[in-house]
């Protein structure tokens, strides 16, 4: 079961983090790899563990916010591989702030990279998968279906990513095209550990345990953990499931009182 033999897998932000582990999880489950990433010594040290694991899988540096970077890319892919059967939209970025201090430049980088850079990859892709169809899995947050303090321009987007899935999910239904995205709540990866390290200096462990403990469960998610899902929303198993959004957060929407 869950097995992706001989399906191409675009997955972008791949570098590091949840991208990372969903990358590394698909090739272990059969799938040939193409990482997208703005950081070419993370992504390929991401190929290069799935190489020494046995997998398969390039590295591609592209930039999800520019869109003739992103159709390059994929022409490249499919050049290559014939098709692309599964994307995972999962490059993004994050903001600290509300609606009355986040600066007009930093909320038009944050809908740049997280809402047109899944615009992008959606735009070209797309019509590379409608003769075969295949499985799209984008990346939302826990802030696209709750009030988070200090994330407005953030929370924007993931609001946006939510009404792309829904949207995608039903243009394509006869493409044999399935959209679905996953909402994490907290997740253990490098970007949290240089969070903290930047905004709490000196305080790293006490931060950590109190940003761990806003999860009901009492921790972060591991990245494998998120990857773990991408993998069942994109595997033949999932068929019957399109235009949902999957909470993964530890209890964190329901649970919080």
């Amino acid at each position: 079961m869950f097995r992706l033999d001989k399906k191409i897998a675009v997955i972008t932000g791949a570098g590091s983090g949840i991208g990372a582990a969903i990358a590394k999880t698909f090739a272990q489950q059969g799938a040939d790899v193409q990482v997208l990433d703005r950081d070419k010594e993370g992504g390929e040290k991401v190929i290069e563990d799935i190489r020494q694991h046995g997998g398969k899988g390039d590295f591609f540096m592209c930039d999800v916010s520019m869109l003739g970077e992103v159709k390059q890319v994929m022409q490249t892919i499919v050049q290559q591989k014939n098709s692309i059967d599964i994307l995972v939209n999962n490059a993004g970025i994050a903001h600290i702030g509300n609606a009355e201090n986040t600066e007009e430049r930093d909320f038009d980088r944050l809908l740049q990279v997280n809402v047109k850079g899944i615009y992008h990859c959606l735009h070209a892709a797309i019509p590379l998968m409608k003769k075969k169809g295949g499985s799209i899995l984008n990346m939302a947050s826990v802030a696209s279906s709750v009030g988070i303090p200090d994330r407005f321009a953030y929370s924007m987007t993931k609001g946006a990513v939510v009404g792309m899935t829904l949207s995608v999910a039903k243009d394509f239904l006869a493409s044999h095209i399935r959209c679905n995205c996953i909402s994490p709540g907290r997740v253990h990866t490098p970007f949290v550990e240089g969070f903290i390290a930047k905004n709490y200096p000196g305080r790293e462990k006490e931060m950590f345990e109190k940003l761990s403990k806003t999860q009901p469960i009492g921790r972060m998610a591991q990245p494998e953990e998120i990857a773990w899902l991408a993998l069942y929303l994109c595997s033949q198993e999932a068929a019957f499931i399109t235009g949902c959004d999957y909470p993964i957060d530890g209890g964190f929407i329901k649970l919080n009182n």
